[in-house]
């Protein structure tokens, strides 16, 4: 009889669900919107120390598409994207049937590489196409290269979306990831930090924006007794109950982002004599990764999948990177600036589990299969 399966991320929960979730039935507020979504969104703000305004969404996704509409991006055009990264980072941009320019990454924080940025913008304004904005990833929770990104980006006055789906409790020179960009994104997701079963959060440094943005996402109804609607406008609102969750688990935030930082010292003790394998981890002491998860370069694409096949074995997941977004079907025909970073990391690396509820027992089982694989 096999152990029971460890996955790569999977939630934990505070204890407080059920008092939020009763709280929202029996207020008979089980829809979008309401008193958990607003509480919520309070939690947030307090978080990024009120220096921001947030507005809860049904995912990550749609407060990204929400970025892009109030940003004025339309069909046609061009939006630059970090190359590697998940798909839902660069989807949206087709929602307003606008074009994708995918960036390579850089090799110290695996993020959107700021050389090649640089070449991009110039040559797609020498095209006629200046970018309408800039989607940089925070990769896995480690902070892309701020200052050099931010400032190539003033440089040409193109507005950030920051991507921080994977970086709540992450942060750079002590400013928390998320607060950078005209824009920033959070997600929920059940696999996330901290989770409201689904959901996202669009961050703002505008009252005017974060209320624009509501008003899209709750069908773009215009202010009249009737339903009367002059734009277009989505189903995009957090729901009451999901936002329920979401301010139960925001209170072990804090104790989540410690223990798989912990989970990274794990890793760091395990690899720190096997050659053959280099844990991604912070450079710097100005990048501060909450290691949303653990990831690994191995030296060939073959012992990758091999230890892949290790862990699969042991009934444990384990994941390669992900893979970049100009190597995808439904991207390819878009233009690409880089060499191959994004894909050698793409080959080479692979994700371990790193959720904040791996047992003891669990790290047992992980090490036995690293050490047998290296031995």
């Amino acid at each position: 009889m096999k152990d029971n399966r460890i996955y790569l991320s999977l939630p934990q929960e505070s204890g407080y669900e059920q008092e939020y979730i009763r709280r929202a039935l029996k207020s008979n507020w089980i829809t979008s919107g309401g008193p958990n979504v607003d509480e919520f969104e309070n939690e947030l703000q307090n978080y990024f120390k009120n220096e921001n305004f947030v507005a809860g969404s049904n995912s990550g996704t749609s407060a990204i598409h929400l970025a892009l509409i109030l940003l004025g991006v339309k069909n046609g055009d061009e939006v630059i994207c970090q190359s590697m990264t998940f798909a839902a980072s660069a989807n949206p941009i087709l929602y307003q049937n606008a074009i994708p320019i995918f960036v390579d990454s850089e090799i110290d924080t695996w993020n959107i590489c700021p050389e090649n940025l640089e070449i991009a913008i110039k040559d797609r304004i020498e095209k006629g196409k200046r970018p309408k904005a800039i989607i940089a990833v925070h990769l896995y929770g480690m902070p892309y290269k701020v200052d050099e990104i931010h400032s190539i980006a003033d440089k040409y006055k193109i507005p950030i979306i920051e991507d921080s789906a994977e970086a709540l409790g992450s942060s750079y020179k002590g400013k928390k990831c998320g607060s950078f960009g005209t824009f920033g994104v959070l997600s929920f997701n059940g696999n996330k930090i901290i989770t409201a079963s689904s959901g996202g959060a669009l961050i703002t440094n505008s009252k005017k924006a974060k209320d624009r943005a509501i008003f899209y996402a709750t069908q773009a109804k215009d202010k009249a007794t009737h339903y009367q609607h002059s734009e277009i406008g989505y189903n995009y609102r957090m729901s009451n109950i999901c936002a329920g969750i979401g301010l139960a688990q925001i209170k072990i935030l804090e104790e989540n982002i410690n223990l798989r930082r912990d989970h990274h010292l794990f890793y760091r003790d395990i690899f720190k004599d096997i050659k053959k394998a280099q844990l991604f981890e912070s450079l710097k002491d100005d990048f501060f990764s909450n290691y949303w998860l653990n990831t690994i370069l191995l030296e060939t694409k073959k012992e990758r999948e091999s230890l892949r096949l290790a862990f699969d074995e042991a009934n444990i997941e384990s994941r390669p990177l992900w893979k970049p977004m100009h190597l995808q079907p439904v991207f390819e025909k878009y233009p690409y600036y880089g060499n191959k970073t994004a894909e050698e990391l793409f080959e080479k690396g692979l994700c371990l589990p790193s959720g904040s509820n791996l047992t003891d027992k669990d790290k047992s089982r992980i090490k036995e299969v690293i050490l047998n694989f290296f031995k």
